[in-house]
């Protein structure tokens, strides 16, 4: 058991895998690291399940049985993910059983639909139903078109993993679409306390997006502030979740059992090598909130990580003095994230694309 990876549960931080595949699974390497290395839940997304799929082969007697079944590159798709969430969701099974929210295994929504709200409900729908686990999440987006379906999918007891979020602006519609669905479920006659969510803010985009402009301004007052505006930027995201979580709204759901959207710390593998390979770590410590790490940088911090207790409750006036500072040497943030947003959906898109055409490569091996 690596002692600082437990210390870190212990402060408070669940500590997600970002990352999937059917070798894990079946080798007992996934289960070794819940046992381990204090792994108690999973993300995955469009280019986790690539890698997985083109470098192994634990995929291609079920690839061959699709394709003889006539199935198109979209039904292969989503047999061979839903599986593999299904069978990870069974690994995490006893810690769901032993915890309120842990023990989760989240699946993404096709990433074509992120400015399609109906065609994300039903796609959310269909994944939920195929995986058919309550320790299941399925990730959408936080686009203004994913905002209604998160609601929708909430309200009909499915349990969403909010992602791509960058702003605290678009956080606070976030809290507010997961509040409108449970209240949607309540009127449905939905137990929520059987509903889970997390809202996965970005983190080392922020300062990619955020260095570059300073690095481009050049002056000695913008260079000094590289390297601050991501962990800044979640800070300011706590404070919004502890308003609404203190809120009358928030009380008369939780009057009725419902659970927190926890906070989840999403790309926290740190892309700058000038900086520490586990800062989006040890500087988002906080209590009840997920971080969900690459292997790599969870076996960083088991490695070498360190803890200074909690960097993030009562940090807003702190974090917001970073962003007055940007916007004094002339970085607009507001453009920053705007460019964030865009790229992030790209980004998905493009990994979906290098999906299918893995999937078509495995396709055409399979054929006889």
């Amino acid at each position: 058991m690596s002692e600082r990876l437990q210390a870190l549960a212990d402060a408070g931080v669940s500590i997600w895998l970002d990352d999937l595949s059917r070798e894990r699974i079946e080798t007992g390497n996934l289960a070794e690291m819940v046992k381990e290395k204090s792994v108690v839940g999973v993300t995955t997304n469009p280019t986790i399940f690539a890698s997985a799929i083109a470098d192994g082969e634990r995929y291609d007697d079920q690839v061959r049985a699709l394709v003889a079944d006539g199935a198109d590159v979209t039904k292969v798709i989503f047999e061979l993910t839903t599986e593999d969430v299904r069978n990870a969701c069974d690994v995490l099974a006893p810690v769901a059983a032993a915890t309120e929210s842990d023990g989760r295994v989240s699946i993404e929504v096709e990433p074509d639909l992120a400015h399609d709200t109906d065609g994300t409900v039903e796609s959310a729908r269909a994944l939920w139903s195929a995986v058919g686990k309550p320790n299941a999440l399925i990730k959408i987006p936080a686009t203004p078109e994913g905002l209604p379906a998160i609601a929708t999918a909430i309200s009909e007891g499915i349990s969403v993993n909010v992602t791509l979020i960058f702003s605290t602006e678009r956080y606070r519609e976030v809290l507010d679409a997961y509040m409108t669905g449970l209240e949607g479920a309540l009127d449905a006659g939905i137990d929520v306390a059987t509903i889970r969510s997390v809202a996965s803010f970005f983190v080392s985009r922020v300062d990619s997006e955020v260095d570059a402009r300073l690095e481009a301004i050049g002056a000695p007052e913008a260079l000094g502030l590289r390297g601050l505006a991501a962990i800044a930027n979640a800070r300011l995201a706590y404070t919004a979740f502890e308003e609404a979580t203190d809120s009358d709204r928030w009380r008369r759901l939780l009057e009725r059992d419902a659970k927190a959207q926890r906070p989840l710390w999403a790309s926290t593998g740190v892309k700058n090598p000038d900086y520490p390979d586990t800062l989006y770590v040890t500087d988002l410590v906080v209590d009840d909130t997920v971080n969900t790490m690459p292997q790599k940088t969870l076996e960083a911090f088991a490695d070498h990580g360190e803890l200074h207790g909690d960097q993030v409750t009562g940090r807003g006036a702190e974090a917001a003095a970073v962003f007055d500072q940007l916007a004094a040497v002339g970085v607009d943030f507001a453009d920053v994230l705007s460019v964030l947003e865009t790229e992030g959906v790209e980004k998905f898109q493009k990994s979906w694309a290098e999906l299918v055409v893995t999937v078509q490569d495995q396709m055409g091996r399979a054929r006889p």
